[in-house]
Parts: structure tokens; C-alpha cells; sequence
């Protein structure tokens, strides 16, 4: 796997829940490029809990859904908002027995709106999770001059 460089980490007033390093109370997810797919390692703190030591369903959804918008960052160099997100949540999510995985594939795109699949798999390798997605993307123009993508980000 092939780490990506977050561009966005150096920018001033950067906190994006999902991915900043710099928010205090965000998630602090990376990402990596393990073929065709987005992949992210994030080890599951108490304080995300909902149930003891179960992952929140919202923090779930929030960690499949940061890894579609990275593979719209990442494989397609542009910039997009998550129009639809569909989940179905399968199994409970430790948060007492390491590390989970959420991997991110686009399964088709169709004019600018990408289809993406999400699964969350625990730390045994269980599916707990999985999401379909629709990201209404935007031109790489437009994501520079208003989204603020780096220029040098291809």
C-alpha cells in the first residue's frame, strides 16, 4: 500500500473531522492506495464509543464516508460532496480489539456523480459495515478556484 500525502494538512484553519491531524477532536484518519482502492487503518478510540467498547454508528458513517471522498481526492484528482450515503450496518465494531480497516472502490461513474463502494471490516477481518455512495464531483477548475484543491495535486 501506498500512503497518501494529505495536502490539505499545512493549510491554516484545516480541521476537517474526518482527516486533520490538526483538529483535536477529529478522527485523524490516513489513507493509502492499495490498488484500485482507498484504503484506511484507524484504531478505534473509547471516547467514539456508543455502547461500551462499540463504535458509534455515526462515527461509522463518518469514517466510510471520509474514505469516498479520498478516493474522489486521491484516484480522481478532483473535488466532491457525498450526495447519497447508504448504509447497512451488519455487525457490532470493538473498539477494545484493534485496529479496523474501511476500504473505498468507485464501482462507476456516470456523468459527474461517482458511485462508490465502502465496506468496514473489524479487526479479525468481519464485515461489520458496508456503503454505497453517490458523490456529486465537481471539475478539477472549479475544485482548485472553490474547494480549495491544491493545483499540484495531480
Amino acid at each position: 500500500m501506498k500512503k497518501i500525502i494529505n495536502p490539505y494538512d499545512k493549510t491554516p484553519g484545516y480541521f476537517c473531522f474526518g482527516c486533520s491531524h490538526n483538529n483535536p477532536f477529529g478522527l485523524h484518519m490516513d489513507f493509502y492506495e492499495d490498488g484500485e482502492e482507498v484504503v484506511s487503518v484507524w484504531d478505534p478510540q473509547e471516547r467514539f464509543q456508543g455502547y461500551h467498547n462499540i463504535l458509534h454508528g455515526g462515527i461509522q458513517a463518518t469514517l466510510m464516508d471520509e474514505a469516498a471522498s479520498w478516493l474522489v481526492y486521491s484516484r480522481m484528482k478532483i473535488s466532491g460532496v457525498t450526495s447519497k450515503l447508504d448504509i447497512k450496518y451488519k455487525r457490532p465494531v470493538p473498539t477494545d480489539k484493534g485496529a479496523i480497516k474501511v476500504r473505498a472502490k468507485l464501482r462507476e461513474m456516470k456523468r459527474n456523480l461517482a458511485f462508490i463502494h465502502v465496506q468496514l471490516t473489524d479487526a479479525e477481518g468481519n464485515l461489520c459495515a458496508e456503503a454505497d455512495a453517490v458523490f456529486y464531483t465537481y471539475t478539477r477548475e472549479y475544485s482548485i478556484k472553490h474547494l480549495g484543491l491544491p493545483e499540484d495535486s495531480e
